[in-house]
């Protein structure tokens, strides 16, 4: 019997968490931007959806402020209360969002953030991008004054290129504190983080990378392959991107087979295998964050955490992968 995947220390000092966590971006309510990109979910469903990772083995959530301007904190928090998890149970992380703001919004709005999520604790709080209006010295600044005064536990960013990674650590360190965490776009379609120093930089620094969008937005699933047509129904940011249409569709298609072949010795799906050589092919740095909008998604995920691919699965995976993205 393949063995499970271990939980993963989050940056150098913890708390453990599961390989895989859940995103939660698609429990906006349709609230905001950034919201309006995803159907509205039912609270119900949002409930089940957090049942069945907790139940598959997943202890830790990703959101953000920007997710339905906090509905998404709020949706997610409700969900824990409704499945009785007790504060400290689970790790959350969320995120501030910097554009057009300073420092003086960091700090101030620091307790927004709290009562969103209340009665959980903010475990690991981020900023969502490297483009405040505010020097680095000033975020990571007020990041330690928060972590000094308890209001959060663990500093991460989001989105930092290899040279930002590296100040905001500097900058943390002088406070004596870790910073924790680079939450980044990473899969077997986008793997840029490999060439430009960011996970040179996370192994080196012992900073955990956090892989948002690991699935392609369901590319990596193979569902899209499955019908030859356009006529496959898109939403959310699928309907403006050109991935999952014609010749790109095609471009993926020999990768997607050889997930299915491997898939199919393992009895997995090719979403769980395409996510366990995510978090597996660079020892224990990568995590994801797959989101699910379906409870099956929910269980699909944390199915990923029950096994553990074989070196040679591995390379034949990365093999393929480089092929795709050298054309």
């Amino acid at each position: 019997m393949s063995t499970p995947l271990a939980p993963r220390t989050l940056g150098p000092t913890g708390p453990t968490i599961s390989a895989i966590g859940l995103g939660c971006w698609q429990f906006s309510l349709g609230k905001g931007m950034a919201g309006r990109f995803w159907p509205t979910l039912e609270l119900s469903t949002i409930q089940d959806i957090v049942q069945a990772s907790l139940e598959g083995g997943i202890n830790w959530f990703d959101t953000a402020e920007l997710y339905g301007r906090g509905e998404s904190e709020k949706s997610l928090a409700h969900a824990l209360v409704e499945n009785r998890v007790q504060p400290g149970q689970v790790t959350i992380a969320t995120k501030w969002w910097p554009m057009a703001r300073g420092t003086g919004h960091l700090l101030s709005s620091i307790n927004t953030r709290s009562n969103c999520l209340a009665p959980y604790d903010i475990d690991l709080y981020q900023i969502h991008q490297p483009y405040a209006l505010a020097s680095m010295r000033s975020q990571m600044d007020a990041m330690a004054q928060l972590v000094h005064e308890g209001k959060i536990k663990q500093v991460g960013v989001s989105n930092f290129n290899a040279s930002q990674m590296r100040l905001a650590h500097k900058i943390l360190a002088k406070h004596g504190i870790p910073l924790a965490s680079n939450q980044v776009k990473y899969s077997l379609l986008d793997r840029k983080i490999e060439r430009n120093g960011v996970l040179e930089v996370a192994k080196e620094l012992n900073i955990t990378i956090i892989a948002y969008s690991p699935l392609e937005q369901g590319l990596l699933t193979g569902r899209f392959h499955q019908d030859s047509t356009d006529s496959r129904p898109l939403t959310g940011p699928r309907k403006f991107q050109s991935k999952f249409r014609g010749a790109a569709i095609e471009s993926t298609r020999n990768l997607i087979e050889t997930l299915a072949s491997i898939a199919e010795q393992y009895g997995k799906t090719v979403s769980q295998i395409a996510l366990n050589w995510l978090v597996s092919r660079h020892g224990h740095t990568v995590v994801a964050i797959p989101g699910a909008s379906k409870v099956y998604q929910a269980r699909d995920n944390a199915g990923t955490l029950q096994f553990s691919l074989t070196e040679s699965d591995l390379a034949r995976i990365d093999a393929e992968s480089r092929k795709v993205l050298s054309m």
